[in-house]
């Protein structure tokens, strides 16, 4: 970073200091992780230079033949992946691609069946807060008692409103989804099945979890930069008949591609970041190797670990198990919520996210659960004995939250704990 440091030394300074930051505490939130050292050195390229308005082929600007060759590299590695029939990589956000997606399949004021954010799912599934949810109605799927999605519920509710789009896709739901079950309801009552597997793409490409396009859903979609260790964008995945995305299609479930390509360009976006769909092919090669699939195994046994341990410590988990890399401990009735336990947590140099449980009795701002992932701390090389050991830092600043010489104590432990897992490019 010699340039940064000779012309904007606070910018220099402030880096410095993220990468102490990082590389002194652990990354336990379930939507973070680390990019390559290839991945930025690709977001760092020459290709941040070029406008590329357009797709492959078909270009209103001239120079292409190289952000051209990119691009079809990460479209045709992303199908290949995920046994699509078309991928666009252009969207520049999941809450991008999301209603990317939203506004190709609808028009304003139709319906969407997605899961309660306060049961697990995402702000872009229709929280009454969001622009999406002005645009288009939302009804919101539950869980049971247990913490599993309630498919009678989902069977009524898509009877009763006949949704355009039934969404499969969660931001804090520790199982996996029954695929089989959602394509059935939306066949029932005609609608477009899509997941949003953002969070659990990485055990999919691995073939740890089911593909839902393997089952019969029309559309997934999937950001770039939590499992796949990639820059921060996103896949949107279909299947059906890809023709020329310059010529508007029929309205048709066939046409689903074509109509995704003209929502992303010219329906929200316009330029593509190229520097970054270069980062995203970078990652996608590193998808299709053996110490990828590696990695997804050992994060499937870290956070199987810490369910373990978490509940052999007292802790209630939500659905008291995992089946993917997150583990949400569910605190209702012990005097502490996820608010304090975050803040708690991130004295030691740990960072986790807090999260509503099913049916939470506190607001959002204060919810009942603590949402803690493995994906980022897997990619620095923890193994089980590891994440028993960071279980016992959780439980010890939680026991000691008001103790700020013991919180000190431990801050300094896992600082020593992570000199022996470095961070990826630092």
């Amino acid at each position: 970073m010699q340039n940064i440091q000779k012309t904007d030394k606070d910018i220099y300074a402030a880096i410095l200091a993220e990468q102490k930051r990082q590389s002194e505490g652990m990354e336990l939130i379930a939507s973070e992780n680390y990019q390559s050292a290839a991945v930025l050195e690709a977001q760092a390229s020459v290709f941040a230079n070029k406008y590329s308005e357009g797709f492959p082929g078909r270009r209103y600007y001239w120079g292409q033949e190289n952000t051209d060759t990119i691009e079809q590299l990460a479209i045709e590695r992303a199908k290949e992946v995920f046994h699509a029939d078309h991928a666009n990589v252009q969207a520049l956000s999941g809450a991008a691609a999301n209603l990317c997606v939203y506004s190709a399949l609808m028009e304003p004021g139709d319906t969407v069946l997605g899961m309660d954010l306060t049961h697990g799912g995402h702000l872009t599934h229709g929280a009454p807060v969001t622009f999406f949810s002005k645009i288009f109605n939302f009804i919101r799927y539950k869980t049971t008692a247990e913490g599993k999605i309630d498919f009678d519920q989902v069977r009524a509710l898509a009877r009763q409103h006949k949704p355009k789009i039934i969404l499969a896709g969660f931001s804090a739901y520790p199982r996996e989804l029954d695929y089989k079950k959602f394509v059935e309801i939306a066949n029932e009552v005609w609608a477009i099945a899509f997941a949003d597997v953002s969070h659990i793409w990485w055990f999919i490409a691995a073939w740890l979890l089911k593909n839902p396009l393997d089952y019969g859903f029309h559309v997934m979609m999937t950001t770039t930069h939590k499992s796949l260790r990639g820059p921060r964008g996103a896949l949107i995945l279909s299947k059906g008949i890809v023709s020329n995305p310059l010529k508007k299609p029929e309205d048709t479930i066939e046409n689903i591609p074509t109509r995704i390509d003209r929502a992303v360009f010219p329906g929200m976006q316009w330029w593509p970041h190229m520097n970054t769909i270069a980062a995203i092919a970078v990652a996608l090669h590193e998808v299709q190797t053996p110490a990828f699939k590696t990695y997804t195994q050992q994060a499937l046994k870290n956070a199987q670990v810490v369910a373990t341990e978490l509940i052999a410590h007292g802790y209630k988990l939500v659905t008291w198990w995992t089946e993917n890399h997150m583990v949400i401990i569910d605190f209702t009735g012990t005097g502490i919520d996820g608010s304090v336990a975050e803040s708690t947590l991130d004295k030691i140099g740990i960072s986790t996210s807090k999260s509503t449980i099913p049916d939470d009795p506190n607001p959002p701002f204060r919810p009942s659960g603590l949402r803690i992932g493995l994906p980022a701390m897997t990619t620095r090389g923890v193994k089980e004995t590891d994440t028993k050991k960071i279980v016992e830092f959780i439980d010890h600043a939680l026991k000691n939250k008001d103790d700020e010489e013991a919180l000190s104590e431990l801050r300094n432990k896992v600082r020593e704990f992570c000199k022996d897992f470095p961070v990826p490019g630092v």
